[in-house]
């Protein structure tokens, strides 16, 4: 009998359900919330209460997809954590419900493990040991993948994330919330040919506040002399503060490789849907002899598929469990 997973994951604004059949998806279905766009922002409340409707018919949509009956599966996952704890507590909640009521095991998943994991959604999966540089919305970190269930993070952020600086960056702007995909838009017809800071901070961690102040100063001055600076400018000033960001996580991510000696190197999380990032790292492969992985588009943001993938290793392992789990927002990698 196949090993089937119900995976749930809802440690944002996204509600996303999945079936992972003998690590493989069946299904992967994301209801977006996209009333946060008016706040410049994720509404920790709205997104709560939003997941609350959304669960239920996102769950029966994965598994309709799926072509399988609830009475089949083996296991239920969900996010623990990190994430946004109301919107964690649904999920949670959720799957610990269905799991007594079908008397199947649980299984908790770290969001940041999944979306490492999330390059086996697919056959060609990265080659042990690889390094993967994580970069989404909150999190930027460079891991040493030594196999499915073990990792350690070699550097990360010790404030801001990658992901933050695009948002915060189109939020200075005007542009609409999540202004990633929009700057990398603007980027594309743009010229990078204004300079920003790339922070100097110690061995493979990285800090991007610093270059949120620049930003913020550099259109604060420009605007005094010029109203109209940045509707001039706009395409250029995505492409200069797109290619700090993406020349400060790859200088991490070059000298990562050359201390382990690691070449396999893969990008995950929302960011690694960047345009320059996913470039960059070809021609550095091309350049470095670095075997490179790229995730889906559908596996770069939060999705379910990820959550399951990484279950199902766990299931194989028999890293189970009980009823007791809790969400952690702040949940230790």
């Amino acid at each position: 009998m196949p090993i089937n997973i119900l995976a749930i994951e809802s440690s944002c604004d996204d509600t996303s359900a999945s079936i992972i059949s003998d690590g493989r998806v069946l299904s992967n279905i994301v209801s977006v919330q996209t009333a946060h766009a008016d706040y410049g922002g994720v509404i920790p409340e709205l997104a709560s209460r939003e997941h609350q409707l959304h669960i239920v018919p996102v769950v029966d949509q994965a598994i309709e997809k799926a072509g399988i009956k609830k009475s089949e599966l083996s296991a239920i996952a969900f996010t623990r954590g990190p994430g946004l704890l109301g919107s964690l507590i649904v999920g949670v909640s959720f799957a610990k419900s269905m799991a007594m009521s079908l008397d199947i095991p649980l299984i908790d998943v770290h969001h940041m493990h999944a979306h490492v994991m999330a390059h086996f959604a697919v056959e060609d999966g990265p080659i042990f040991p690889f390094l993967c540089l994580t970069v989404s919305g909150g999190h930027t970190q460079i891991i040493k993948v030594t196999d499915y269930n073990t990792m350690e993070i070699l550097g990360q952020t010790m404030d801001d994330a990658a992901g933050e600086a695009f948002d915060k960056t189109g939020k200075m702007l005007g542009l609409p919330y999540p202004a990633g995909p929009i700057i990398d838009k603007y980027a594309q017809q743009g010229e990078a040919k204004f300079e920003f800071p790339i922070s100097k901070i110690d061995e493979l961690n990285f800090s991007f506040s610093g270059l949120k102040t620049a930003i913020l100063y550099f259109l604060r001055d420009n605007v005094k002399k010029d109203s109209d600076f940045i509707n001039k400018e706009l395409n250029n000033i995505c492409a200069s503060v797109q290619k700090t960001i993406v020349d400060t996580l790859m200088i991490k991510l070059i000298k990562a490789s050359e201390m382990t000696g690691i070449t396999s190197i893969a990008i995950a999380g929302g960011v690694s849907a960047n345009s320059e990032m996913r470039q960059r790292l070809i021609d550095e492969s091309q350049s470095r002899g670095w075997s490179h992985y790229i995730p889906d588009f559908e596996y770069c943001r939060d999705n379910a598929a990820m959550i399951g993938i990484s279950a199902y290793y766990k299931y194989l392992n028999k890293e189970f469990c009980g009823q007791d789990v809790k969400a952690e927002a702040r949940l230790v990698f």
